[in-house]
């Protein structure tokens, strides 16, 4: 692919404002035969009539009628445009104050003129490039958020009626456009429910019996679980001819397991963007087929809920340069139901963001609270929130959404380069530190989420190369006949023990010191490896 290939693909709706008309038609000539398209203004005023429009902004310094300092400033304070980058672009304000002050007025790029083709295509480019990236992560965490809210709807269900009513609705929520849950009823008849967006009422229509395992003949294979797949709106009508989706469609199709019943999630194809919504779709098909099967069988509704508990939490832990991780969870041991344990690892600028946490009692709620608030974590991680930002933002969602139930959370930055851990703890158990010399316990205090007052407890520490950081629920160490302390001290020796394993086995050895637990354990273990 040639440079101006890449262009071509980066192409966009430009606004170009300059009251000077040669050197307005110099760039717009300039920006037309790389692809983009531009309006061409002259005032300020014109430009934020138009900027609206725009999905970037070519701002001149000077204007007849206002500063373009001024012109950027109303851009960014308005909601609606807030997101929309700006280049400012001068040939007189060249001094560093002149540019310092354009970029603190909110602009995401100065150039000086006169400047050469290369450079304000390139830099175009690059302005273009990070706005799209951060419109698409901004994006991502929203329907994150949304899914975890509609997961929590589905399975707080008592009925099909109001599972299927609340998987439809929240696909449109998700996705932003009308959505057609089809089920199979307990008496054999399908059941197909509407939700559009911005709506909470769905309409419920009959359908063909068999109609799921029709479309999941077409979707899944003998042996899947999950897909999704996108159909022309010819061939969805020749299966639905009644449809009220007279478009292009996506489906998700989800089982439990082969032999289960399927259930189909179908939305229109205009409401997916990329790969990152299908795997959206994909998990809210298997959230709606868990819920569905945990309602066809109240004799297996502990496993249906501990596999959705299990679901939520992270497949696979990323890899990190110079970090190697371990990861085990236990469920209770003797109990019926399954609490609300949690953990995550996230790359993040360098080093990794590590989270573990306890949301209060053992139920299908705390286990989709719990799930809810691992989503949140995910979102506010991807908008680049510090740790400290990302607990009060979790505080927020537990207060607003789940206003009684309290949660613990620790949340660590490793830096993998230097070793500086930050802590943020909000009444969970401190982290254990092994440092090659001796094994001490940090971080320990904050008040718990859930709470009016937001106090976590802040503190750095450092892991050397070598050594090992262990967080843990309350799970591990917590007995009734024992001090929790005594515990605790009991815990610190036997990780000295295991310090030099590696760090798989470290975990299990960690883990086997107290063998079954009357609470769900949770544990993650890092190892710094230079």
């Amino acid at each position: 692919m040639t440079e101006f290939d890449a262009m071509a693909e980066s192409a966009a709706n430009l606004l170009l404002v300059d009251d000077d008309e040669a050197k307005r038609y110099v760039m717009a000539t300039w920006l037309r035969r790389a692809g983009h398209t531009v309006v061409e203004v002259g005032t300020g005023h014109e430009a934020l009539s138009n900027v609206f429009a725009a999905e970037m902004v070519l701002l001149d310094v000077n204007l007849p009628d206002m500063s373009g300092f001024e012109v950027c400033r109303l851009i960014k304070a308005n909601p609606k445009t807030a997101s929309t980058p700006v280049i400012q672009v001068s040939a007189t304000a060249v001094e560093v104050a002149d540019r310092a002050h354009g970029l603190t007025q909110g602009a995401d790029a100065y150039l000086t003129d006169p400047s050469q083709p290369e450079e304000l295509l390139a830099t175009v480019m690059a302005v273009l490039r990070y706005a799209r990236a951060r419109q698409r992560a901004e994006r991502t965490a929203a329907m994150l958020t949304s899914l975890a809210r509609a997961t929590l709807h589905i399975n707080a269900a008592e009925t099909f009626d109001g599972l299927a009513a609340a998987a439809a609705a929240g696909a449109a929520r998700i996705f932003s456009v009308p959505a057609v849950l089809i089920l199979e009823m307990p008496d054999g008849q399908s059941r197909r429910t509407s939700g559009t967006p911005g709506s909470r009422e769905t309409v419920r229509r009959g359908g063909p019996a068999g109609l799921p395992r029709e479309i999941a003949d077409r979707v899944l294979g003998p042996r899947e679980a999950s897909m999704v797949a996108a159909v022309s709106r010819e061939d969805w009508l020749r299966i639905v001819p009644d449809s009220t989706l007279r478009v292009d469609v996506t489906i998700g199709v989800a089982r439990t397991k082969p032999g289960k019943l399927p259930v189909a999630i179908v939305i229109s194809s205009a409401g997916v963007s990329g790969e990152e919504d299908l795997s959206v779709l994909r998990q809210l098909a298997q959230s709606i087929a868990l819920g569905v099967e945990a309602l066809r069988s109240s004799a297996e509704e502990h496993m249906v809920a501990l596999t959705l508990q299990r679901s939520f939490l992270p497949a696979a832990l990323p890899a990190i340069p110079g970090v190697m991780m371990a990861v085990r969870y236990l469920p209770a041991s003797d109990q019926a139901e399954v609490g609300g344990d949690f953990y995550e690892a996230l790359p993040w600028r360098g080093g990794v963001l590590v989270a573990i946490g306890d949301v209060q009692g053992h139920s299908l709620r705390a286990a989709t609270v719990m799930g809810e608030l691992r989503h949140a974590l995910h979102a506010f991680a991807s908008e680049g929130h510090s740790p400290l930002a990302i607990t009060g933002l979790m505080n927020e969602v537990l207060r607003r959404y789940h206003p009684g139930i309290i949660a613990t959370v620790c949340l660590v930055l490793l830096d993998s380069e230097s070793g500086e851990l930050s802590i943020v703890n909000c009444g969970h158990m401190p982290m254990l530190v092994l440092d090659g010399s001796g094994a001490a316990y940090v971080g320990e205090g904050g008040i718990m989420l859930g709470l009016s007052r937001h106090e976590p407890h802040v503190e750095t520490a450092f892991l050397p190369v070598g050594g090992t950081a262990l967080l843990f629920t309350d799970g591990l160490v917590e007995d009734r006949q024992v001090l929790i302390d005594d515990n605790l001290e009991q815990l610190r020796a036997t990780a000295l023990q295991a310090a030099d394993a590696d760090v798989e086995a470290f975990a299990n050895h960690v883990l086997t010191l107290f063998g079954s637990s009357e609470d769900d354990v949770a544990l993650i273990a890092l190892r710094r490896v230079g």
